[in-house]
């Protein structure tokens, strides 16, 4: 998957063409002294251009564009030939531009089909068999590999292994899963085969339905109305009645046409791209991919901000969040011994352990005899002594009044224990919080006109509430599935445009119906595709520097586009007095654009700090 720019699309090219056409019809014309490369050049690149416009007409869409095609429909009838192909020109530059900068159609639905498998291993009384996943049918026996995307939702039958649901339910820790256990299709199993019965078809499954939400939220995408559009609505008006006026007072048509031509709103439809393009350039030198550019447009204008909870405003992966010895125990001394074993240990929590243990220097001892049977926990020597790590609920059966003494059980995960067989401590995990969380959050409602934040997750009610005590948000929404995000998102954009930041499938639907969309990571793809823009180092840093390079790409478009108008009104004015004739004002045009297109360019450039969140934000831009 790309995420760049698609520089090859058909639009682009055609677009290319078109100039370069323009541009060999007006040489040509000049050796040969004579019109007629010129009369090919309006009508191979003029005609397409003003049906596009009169399309648009049709459907009652007043834009930038509408003034260069009546710019080329007055020259053809005049016979102003160079000065319509001038137009041409300018014309097709500013769409090859727009097209370049342009989001490519989005190919969400196409990554989530791309996650399946194909086909599936269907145990039977003749062995392995594969089949294509839409013949399997419910309590039919299906192996998954090493590795593999469960194919079906469904319970396992055999096996022992860990799966990576966090990009489906929110969870951030990796689910062991036993004989009995639960199976989401589109969870990633780890090193252990499963064989799984089915609980549902293929199309039926929980992954299919997130699919279909999916595509229902791309079908009902708002389109948003770009800011050349805006400006041109009410700027074309204007132009059209100054020409008129001017050509029905002198009673020359020309003098119409003149006024017109260097009315053309270049500044529109060639400095506002190069602005968009140059941003689009600078955010992805400070490792932001922006796939729709509207997203520079619209999220200076969001005032809801929307947080998904796992890999956003948390790391995504459990941590050691406390350990509770049991008294007169050394809890380093626990943490190093279980740490010894977990060396030995494909456990979901293993990894947390031993990272604890490194960060605090501890050395570790060789264990032996290790064990680590379902239900039992993991079990070994270390020392000379027997240590045991198992779970709770292990523990009540083991030694009811051992279990007693335990402390109350809160939000997260936890491990019990046990030296020689006796209670010597309690391991508690969470999915770590960002540092910067806290501050983020407040600074997004003084600095960049965030009215509202709400944190929506598919996380448990206990851990989504712990992570919004701690960041500071209010509004919280737990246990969600994709389509109650979707609802949320879209009854939140009814009010005010929002801006919205997830990093798992569940977060695509939400992701795709938001104002704007900010994926984070290179986790999924499918998110990727999703959202307008991918923060790719799941930085909070990074998405503040989307809102500051958003902020000032849109300065700096209404300053070239604005400034571009007001110039082209004196050259308006100076041809409706019939001192401009219709090639001086295609000509006076184009040195309008300069100056726009000059000014337009340094949104390329970063002004020094991009960002004004923790006193961050090198010089990238140069």
């Amino acid at each position: 998957m790309s995420l760049e720019p698609a520089a090859g699309s058909p639009r682009l090219r055609l677009h290319v063409v078109v100039a370069a056409i323009a541009l060999l019809a007006i040489a040509a014309s000049f050796v040969l002294r004579h019109p007629w490369p010129l009369w090919v050049a309006l009508g191979l690149g003029g005609g397409p251009q003003v049906a596009d416009v009169m399309r648009r007409l049709l459907s009652r869409e007043l834009s930038a564009d509408t003034l260069a095609a009546v710019s080329i429909v007055a020259s053809a009838l005049l016979g102003e030939w160079l000065a319509g192909v001038l137009v041409v020109l300018m014309f097709a530059g500013g769409q090859a531009l727009e097209a370049y900068a342009e989001r490519r159609a989005s190919s969400a639905l196409h990554a989530l089909a791309k996650r399946m498998p194909t086909v599936a291993h269907r145990r039977g009384a003749n062995g392995l068999t594969e089949i294509p996943i839409a013949e399997i049918a419910v309590g039919d026996a299906i192996v998954v590999l090493p590795h593999e995307t469960s194919p079906v939702d469904g319970v396992v039958l055999e096996g022992r292994s860990t799966m990576n649901e966090a990009y489906l339910t929110g969870e951030p820790y990796r689910q062991e899963k036993i004989p009995g256990s639960a199976v989401l299709s589109g969870a990633v199993n780890g090193e252990g085969a499963l064989v799984v019965r089915a609980a549902t078809t293929a199309t039926d499954s929980r992954y299919t339905r997130i699919m279909h939400v999916m595509q229902d939220a791309e079908e009902r995408r708002p389109r948003m109305r770009r800011l050349a559009d805006r400006l041109g609505a009410w700027y074309t008006p204007v132009a059209l009645v100054v020409a008129a006026a001017a050509g029905i007072a002198s009673g020359d048509p020309v003098r119409f046409l003149a006024v017109i031509v260097v009315a053309t709103p270049c500044p529109l439809i060639i400095a506002v791209p190069v602005a968009v393009v140059g941003a689009i350039s600078l955010a992805a030198r400070r490792g932001i991919i922006v796939r729709d550019p509207s997203v520079l447009e619209e999220i200076d204008r969001c005032r809801t901000a929307i947080f998904d909870k796992t890999g956003t405003l948390t790391y995504g992966e459990p941590r050691l969040s406390a350990l509770l010895p049991a008294p007169g125990v050394d809890p380093d001394l626990v943490l190093a011994r279980v740490a010894s074993l977990e060396l030995y240990s494909r456990h979901p929590l293993a990894l947390a352990v031993r990272q604890a243990a490194q960060a605090k220097s501890l050395a570790l001892d060789p264990a032996a005899a290790v064990r680590e049977r379902p239900g039992e926990g993991l079990v070994g020597t270390v020392d000379g002594g027997t240590w045991t790590v198992t779970s709770r609920k292990a523990l009540s059966t083991l030694d009811p009044a051992a279990a007693a003494t335990l402390p109350p059980s809160e939000g997260g995960l936890e491990s019990v224990v046990l030296a020689e067989g006796r209670y010597a401590a309690l391991l508690r995990f969470r999915d770590e919080v960002r540092g910067d969380g806290r501050s983020f959050v407040r600074h997004l409602v003084p600095n960049h006109g965030i009215e509202r934040v709400l944190l929506v997750s598919g996380d448990r009610e206990s851990e989504v509430r712990h992570l919004a005590t701690q960041v500071g948000i209010e509004e919280v929404y737990a246990a969600q599935t994709p389509e109650q995000k979707l609802a949320i998102v879209r009854a939140e954009t009814a009010r005010a445009p929002t801006l919205y930041l997830g990093d798992g499938i569940n977060d695509a639907p939400a992701l795709a119906a938001a104002t704007v969309g900010v994926g984070f990571g290179r986790g999924s793809d499918v998110t990727a595709e999703a959202a307008g823009a991918v923060v790719l180092d799941s930085s909070l840093q990074r998405v503040d520097e989307l809102l500051h390079i958003g902020r000032r790409m849109r300065t700096i478009a209404l300053q070239s586009a604005v400034g571009g108008i007001a110039l082209s009104l004196v050259g308006m004015v100076v041809a409706a007095l019939g001192w401009l004739p219709p090639v001086g004002g295609a000509l006076l045009q184009e040195a309008i654009d300069v100056v726009a297109v000059l000014n337009a360019l340094r949104a390329a450039h970063a002004p020094g700090a991009l960002s004004d969140y923790g006193g961050a934000g090198d010089d990238a831009g140069g």
